[in-house]
């Protein structure tokens, strides 16, 4: 009787283990769809379908949380295009700008959508090195591209407006418009959208809680359980957020609809 308890507590250890190991993989160690490593590693044949590039970390990688690369990609409107998601978990825009001639010159885009600098603002990147870096990265694809190009403004981090955290994030936000309006290229006002509905709450709002085992629960809920990322949010109290960093589909087609209108224009 014991080596059968023994047994079956070894047979149980193995499947949450592999569970386990299927949710991080699924939510954290997979590549953004059509990945640049895939979709312009030999470069954009002539006479290819025109490429958009959404460039960022893993709220555009849209593993954990809302794809809303993939929704742009799945619009009847948006079968002309070819869309590449240059977005990798973790970045700040040091890492993209260390990238941004393979993972979006390389592509010959016709139009790049960035959004970067959640993890800057976490990150305590001071605010001048992220102008330098966005700059740098706007001023690079324009000179060696003829791509429309769009920054984001960055969506709120967690869902209390007046916290310290999304105070600090303001000042990241303008740096991205002032760098829009000194590189002549288009600003997409995502902070500002997100943050209106967030202000029409009923009660206060959890305070900013982010860790990575609430990502990983969120991603359990999603992959193993097949809860919508809205589910996700609403059962953890949130609006928009599945894990205070991540959009659910309601905050992600927050930036699907200013991104489409955009490439429409």
């Amino acid at each position: 009787m014991k080596k059968r308890i023994i047994i079956a507590g070894c047979l149980l250890l193995v499947g949450v283990l592999g569970a386990a190991g299927t949710v991080g993989h699924l939510a954290f160690g997979r590549p953004a769809a059509n990945p640049p490593t895939e979709a312009c590693a030999d470069g954009r044949a002539p006479g290819a379908r025109p490429t958009v590039v959404a460039a960022g970390s893993s709220s555009t990688q849209g593993r954990l949380g809302a794809d809303w690369v993939s929704a742009l990609r799945e619009r009847p409107e948006h079968r002309g295009y070819e869309f590449v998601n240059a977005g990798i978990n973790g970045n700040t825009s040091a890492d993209l700008r260390q990238r941004v001639d393979t993972d979006i010159i390389a592509c010959r885009p016709a139009a790049v959508l960035i959004l970067i600098g959640g993890n800057d603002v976490c990150d305590d990147v001071p605010l001048d090195q992220y102008r330098d870096n966005l700059s740098a990265i706007v001023d690079r694809v324009k000179s060696r591209t003829t791509a429309r190009i769009a920054l984001l403004s960055l969506p709120p981090l967690g869902e209390d407006l007046d916290a310290e955290l999304n105070r600090k994030l303001s000042t990241y936000n303008t740096v991205i418009m002032q760098t829009a309006t000194r590189a002549q290229v288009d600003y997409l006002p995502v902070h500002e959208q997100l943050a209106d509905i967030l202000r029409q709450r009923v009660g206060d709002p959890a305070p900013y809680d982010f860790s990575f085992p609430l990502a990983f629960g969120a991603a359990t809920q999603h992959y193993l359980f097949g809860r919508s990322w809205d589910e996700v949010a609403r059962n953890g109290g949130r609006e928009l957020h599945v894990d205070h960093i991540h959009l659910n589909d309601r905050g992600g087609a927050i930036i699907t609809e200013p991104a489409a209108e955009w490439l429409a224009t």
